[in-house]
C-alpha cells in the first residue's frame, strides 16, 4: 500500500474512530485502526464489535493495500507532525509513516487479522434524510436515553419508519422524548414501515460524527443499521427485545397549563439549582393566575423563590427534577414553552408553542404530591 494523504485530513478520519477504540485484552486487535487503499480510496476502520465506523479520507492511492497498526500510536503520530504533507506505505505488516524530515515505522498486523466488518443483507430499501434534521432529532431524544441493564429495550432510541413519517423516542422511565419527522423531511423507498432499537452509544455517535447539511441515506435490516455519507459510515447491531407501548404514558386530558417565556424558564431553573443541587428538587406552583413560582430549598444551604410572568390555565402545582426539566426545555425549538398538567401526580407534558413536532414527558418529584 501506498498513498499519499494531508495531516487535517487524515486526523479528520481518526477523530471519527476515537470513540469505538477501546483496550480488550482478549482480542488487542480492537485496539487497532484498519488502514486500507483500494480502488483510488483511503478508508480508516475501528470496531468494537458492536460499532463499526469507516472513514473516507481524501488522497492519492498508488498501490492498494491494507494494514491494521494501533490507533493510539497511529493518532500521536499523525497529530504531532508538523508537516502537512505526509507519505504512508505498508510492507510485511509495517507501516511507514514518511514527511521531508520524519520518517517512523510502526508494526502492524495483516488486514486478514482484522474483524470482518458486519454487512447489511440487503442496500436497496433506504431512507434519505438530510444530516442536520436527523441530527437535531437525535439530539432532542437522546437526552431520556439511558443504559440499562436491567431492561436493555431501553438502552437507546426506537426508530419507527412510516411510509407517511418518521418517529424518534427515548425513555429511562422517568422522562420520555419523541420527535417526529415529516414526510416532506425525508425520502424512502420502502413498501412497509420499520420499527428499530438503536443502541444510545451510536445515536450519540451519529450526532458526533456526521456532518451537517449532508445527504444521509439510512439502511435496515432485523438486525443492523448502516448510516451513509458521503465521508463516513456507521453500521451498527440493533438492540432486541420490543419496545414498551410508550404512547400509553402520553398525556390524553389537559386539566391545567402554563405557557412561559422559554429563556425565563432556563434561567429559573437555573438560579434554583443553586439550593437543589443535592435532591435536585424544584416545586413550580401558580400566583395569582399570571405568575409561575420556581422555589427550590434545602436545610443546609437556605431557599429561593423565583417568579417569572406566565399564561396559566387551572391550578398549577407540580414538582421536577430540575435537571431533567432544564434538558426537556433547552432542546425544544421556539420561543415559549407550554406545560401541560393531567391530574395530580400523572406525567406532565412539555413542548414547544412553535414546534408540534416535539414532546417531552417528565413525570412529577413524589414529594410535590
Amino acid at each position: 500500500m501506498k498513498l499519499i494523504a494531508l495531516k487535517n485530513n487524515l486526523k479528520i478520519g481518526l477523530d471519527y474512530l476515537s470513540k469505538v477504540i477501546s483496550p480488550n485484552p482478549s482480542l488487542p486487535v480492537l485496539s487497532n485502526v484498519l488502514l486500507k487503499a483500494d480502488d483510488g480510496q483511503i478508508k480508516m476502520m475501528a470496531t468494537n464489535l458492536e460499532l463499526a465506523i469507516t472513514s473516507k479520507v481524501p488522497g492519492k492511492v498508488t498501490e492498494d493495500g491494507g494494514v491494521s497498526v494501533p490507533y493510539g500510536i497511529f493518532s500521536g503520530i499523525i497529530n504531532n507532525l508538523a508537516t502537512e504533507r505526509i507519505n504512508v506505505e505498508s510492507e510485511n505488516n509495517n507501516l511507514e509513516v514518511k514527511t521531508d524530515n520524519y520518517n517512523a515505522s510502526i508494526q502492524g498486523l495483516g488486514e486478514e487479522e482484522f474483524p470482518i466488518f458486519p454487512k447489511i443483507k440487503e442496500e436497496s430499501n433506504f431512507l434519505e434524510i438530510n444530516s442536520s434534521i436527523l441530527k437535531d432529532n437525535l439530539r432532542k431524544v437522546v437526552i431520556a436515553a439511558e443504559i440499562s441493564e436491567i431492561r436493555p429495550e431501553i438502552s437507546g432510541v426506537l426508530l419507527i419508519a412510516e411510509l407517511e413519517q418518521i418517529k424518534l423516542v427515548a425513555t429511562n422511565s422517568f422522562r420520555l422524548a419523541e420527535a417526529v419527522v415529516k414526510r416532506s423531511q425525508f425520502k424512502n423507498n420502502f413498501n412497509q414501515g420499520m420499527k428499530v432499537i438503536i443502541p444510545l452509544k451510536t445515536a450519540e455517535e451519529i450526532i458526533r460524527i456526521v456532518k451537517d447539511e449532508q445527504v444521509v441515506k439510512i439502511y435496515l435490516d432485523e438486525n443492523q443499521i448502516l448510516i451513509k455519507t458521503e465521508d463516513v459510515e456507521i453500521i451498527s447491531r440493533l438492540i432486541e427485545g420490543t419496545y414498551p407501548d410508550y404512547e400509553a404514558i402520553i398525556p390524553k386530558t389537559v386539566e391545567s397549563q402554563a405557557i412561559v417565556e422559554k429563556n425565563e424558564l432556563i434561567n429559573a431553573l437555573k438560579l434554583a439549582s443553586v439550593f437543589a443541587a443535592r435532591s435536585n428538587d424544584v416545586k413550580i406552583v401558580s400566583k395569582e393566575g399570571k405568575y409561575l413560582e420556581i422555589y427550590s430549598g434545602s436545610s443546609n444551604l437556605g431557599e429561593n423563590n423565583y417568579s417569572i410572568p406566565a399564561e396559566i390555565a387551572g391550578e398549577f402545582k407540580i414538582g421536577f427534577n430540575w435537571r431533567f426539566l432544564l434538558d426537556g426545555v433547552r432542546v425544544s425549538d421556539g420561543e415559549k414553552i407550554i406545560i401541560k398538567l393531567s391530574s395530580q401526580g400523572k406525567p406532565a407534558l412539555i413542548s414547544s408553542t412553535d414546534d408540534k413536532q416535539y414532546s417531552y414527558i417528565l413525570a412529577p418529584l413524589k414529594s410535590s404530591d
